[in-house]
């Protein structure tokens, strides 16, 4: 297999979950033209439901990576590579989204690069025009979003360590728990965020979880358990909004609390870290990001967030992968590894990437 070098765009596809996205990158990672639609017909199951999941992407991913294409002014011929986020995810989505990216690739005769979710988020920091100045390994990443809760030494393409991550529940599937639990809508996230501005942060005495333990691992689960104890004496019809304002502003405050216990702990496992980056669909809470930004002035390293756009799932960060990946394997001399036998996979850890070759040459 020859050294591939890119030299034209790159299209992309994430469906790990219920988010339909395309997106088309230059070489450089220049964004010429994206396109997210977020399936809306989960709401009032209270949750994503991955079989109408996996349908709403095979209705609509036609459509979109069409609506990409014009956006860009390109054609499937223009591309130098396609990619598709592979795992880890809800599997019925991950088969649709790299099937179609695949056959892309086959009828156009170019390469296919099955993107790691996780490794994506992880990378999304370095994409071109984000920060001012670019961001060098090693780095810190916090993940946190309705699947992940993660605490990731990422020292180079391929080469990851996880140093901690959650033991039960991740911190987005805790806010949409909670918020349930609530009366809000969903996704609880944004809704509980929003609830929590009018409440008072310290009214409602919770456990914060692991607080000051070894390590940076995370658990959530007690947490929630102590929340639905609060709101049961009133039940959840006859709660009063400022009770309920006050509960969500002191789980907030708790999750917040632990996340940058937890950070400090990560950063004092990884001393060598040169930043600190924030990322998945729980780095939108500005709550959240204002704490662990003051940990990172604490540490006196810089700390990055992605703008909100792409903290959560998106086609960016996936096209972005790919190219960090082609660039590296390059860099290294080494073959890119064909991606059409990698089968999507609901699990996919960090340390299973396919990119043994980088890791033998770091």
């Amino acid at each position: 297999m020859a050294i591939f070098s890119l030299t034209a765009p790159v299209l992309a596809i994430e469906s790990s979950c219920d988010e339909t996205a395309c997106a088309i990158l230059s070489p450089d990672g220049a964004v010429l033209a994206e396109t997210v639609h977020t399936q809306s017909g989960h709401a009032a199951l209270g949750g994503v439901v991955p079989e109408i999941a996996a349908r709403a992407h095979l209705n609509l991913l036609p459509d979109i990576v069409t609506q990409t294409l014009e956006k860009s002014g390109l054609s499937l011929r223009d591309m130098g590579a396609f990619a598709a986020c592979t795992g880890p995810g809800l599997i019925g989505g991950l088969i649709v989204g790299s099937s179609y990216a695949k056959g892309l690739a086959v009828a156009m005769d170019r390469p296919f690069v099955a993107v790691n979710h996780i490794e994506a988020h992880a990378l999304t920091a370095r994409l071109p025009g984000l920060v001012e100045y670019d961001i060098k390994f090693p780095y810190l990443l916090l993940l946190v979003s309705g699947g992940h809760c993660q605490c990731i030494a990422v020292r180079g393409i391929g080469q990851y360590e996880k140093l901690g991550g959650t033991i039960d529940d991740a911190a987005g599937e805790a806010f949409d728990k909670v918020a349930k639990l609530l009366g809000l809508g969903w996704p609880g996230g944004p809704a509980l965020e929003k609830l929590a501005a009018e409440g008072d942060d310290r009214a409602v005495s919770l456990p914060r979880p692991l607080l000051g333990r070894d390590g940076c691992d995370f658990s959530f689960s007690g947490l929630k358990t102590a929340v639905a104890r609060h709101i049961e004496p009133y039940g959840m019809d006859a709660l009063p909004r400022q009770v309920a304002a006050d509960i969500a502003a002191s789980f907030q405050r708790c999750v917040c609390d632990v996340m940058v216990d937890r950070v400090r702990h990560a950063l004092a496992m990884m001393p060598e870290a040169g930043t600190l980056v924030v990322a998945g669909g729980v780095a939108a809470n500005a709550t959240i990001r204002a704490a662990l930004e003051q940990v990172a002035h604490e540490a006196d390293i810089p700390f990055v967030a992605p703008p909100l756009r792409l903290c959560t799932d998106n086609a960016v960060m996936v096209g972005w992968s790919a190219i960090e990946t082609i660039r590296a394997c390059a860099a290294a001399g080494v073959a890119l590894e064909d991606g059409i036998p990698v089968a999507p996979r609901p699990r996919w850890p960090l340390g299973e990437i396919a990119a043994p070759a980088l890791r033998q040459n770091a």
